[in-house]
């Protein structure tokens, strides 16, 4: 198993719990450079403009800018960055990741995010496709993306992108006989799926048990053989709570999940967003509405508890075929230096 985790941009992943750090840099870089001494192998950089789990004026760090600054003060920790297809134009964006992964040594990975966020995209007065169109975007964009990325020149005429004589130089560094970075992508659409299977080299789920994302898994790799392409990754999303003692795990569990002024109807600022998101993907299974409290039904997999019943749970989940989990933890510093020692170094 490898080991990721969520970068603080937003200060910190708890959607009842205001006490946690702020969103800075200073945070952000320190946080970054001490997992690479502890053990952790990925960090997931979020794009988005506005704060989805404080509040939509909190503050929230820039994705990319963060990413090109870490790339040069790391050396060893992998740098998923999420990129918004409708937000970044691809020739330039080929130009500009490609630069990045060449000053991280070639430790830069894509995590292509087909936006679901419309109040967001009208803020910033920037093209929302609907579901299909979105991935039918998406599509053309990596294909511009990888074409810039292999060849010398790129020539493109589609539906969404035109590109005549264009050329990407100093391209990115090949890894592990891949001529660009690695490409993440998650989805559970018909249409998202496809494209995954098609363009992408790993699947990432939201958090859940491995009854269910064993299916899922087992689904991905046939569309995959299906292309005759080499075989993916598969990646899930989780929250991890460790105590030394059971008790004092589910203790913490209720703390982070009890939304203030939910009963009383006076919500927090967030609660809004993710009504929108609700009402606005195709889901597989419905969210609880406990699952406002930590992102990607990170509490589905059930890390929390000891580290023992941790290490047996993460085991279930190889079993089936997972081999890198993406985690959110609180306060972040502290309970990523004890995840560390009890789970990955043990």
């Amino acid at each position: 198993m490898r080991y990721g985790y969520w970068a603080p941009v937003f200060g910190g992943w708890l959607r009842n719990v205001d006490d946690e750090r702020e969103a800075s840099w200073e945070n952000l870089s320190r946080l970054v450079r001490r997992s690479e001494e502890i053990g952790w192998d990925l960090t997931l950089v979020a794009e988005l403009n506005l704060n989805d789990i404080k509040g939509v004026e909190a503050p929230a760090l820039d994705a990319w800018s963060s990413a090109g600054a870490l790339a040069a003060v790391t050396r060893t920790i992998e740098l998923m960055v999420a990129v918004r297809p409708n937000f970044h134009q691809p020739a330039l964006f080929a130009k500009q990741s490609a630069n990045i992964d060449r000053i991280s040594g070639g430790r830069l990975a894509l995590n292509v995010v087909s936006s679901w966020w419309a109040k967001e995209a009208e803020s910033y007065g920037l093209q929302f496709d609907q579901h299909d169109d979105r991935y039918a975007r998406t599509t053309e964009w990596l294909q511009v993306l990888d074409s810039l990325w292999t060849r010398p020149r790129t020539d493109f005429e589609g539906r969404y992108y035109t590109l005549k004589d264009a050329i990407v130089e100093p391209k990115p560094l090949s890894s592990a006989g891949r001529p660009r970075p690695v490409i993440y992508a998650g989805g559970e659409s018909e249409a998202a799926k496809t494209l995954i299977a098609r363009y992408c080299d790993a699947y990432v789920m939201h958090g859940d048990t491995p009854e269910v994302i064993a299916p899922k898994i087992a689904d991905m790799k046939a569309r995959r053989e299906s292309f005759g392409l080499p075989p993916m990754q598969f990646g899930m999303a989780g929250y991890a709570i460790v105590r030394d003692a059971t008790a004092e795990a589910e203790r913490e569990l209720e703390r982070i999940t009890t939304i203030p002024g939910l009963a009383e109807g006076t919500p927090p600022p967030g609660f809004a967003n993710f009504d929108q998101w609700l009402s606005g993907t195709e889901l597989e299974r419905e969210l609880k509405v406990r699952e406002y409290s930590v992102s990607n039904r990170g509490l589905r997999p059930g890390f929390v508890g000891t580290p023992e019943a941790i290490r047996e749970r993460i085991q279930e989940f190889e079993a089936v075929g997972l081999d890198l989990l993406l985690l959110q933890m609180s306060p972040q510093e502290e309970e990523m230096e004890r995840f560390a020692a009890q789970i990955i170094r043990r």
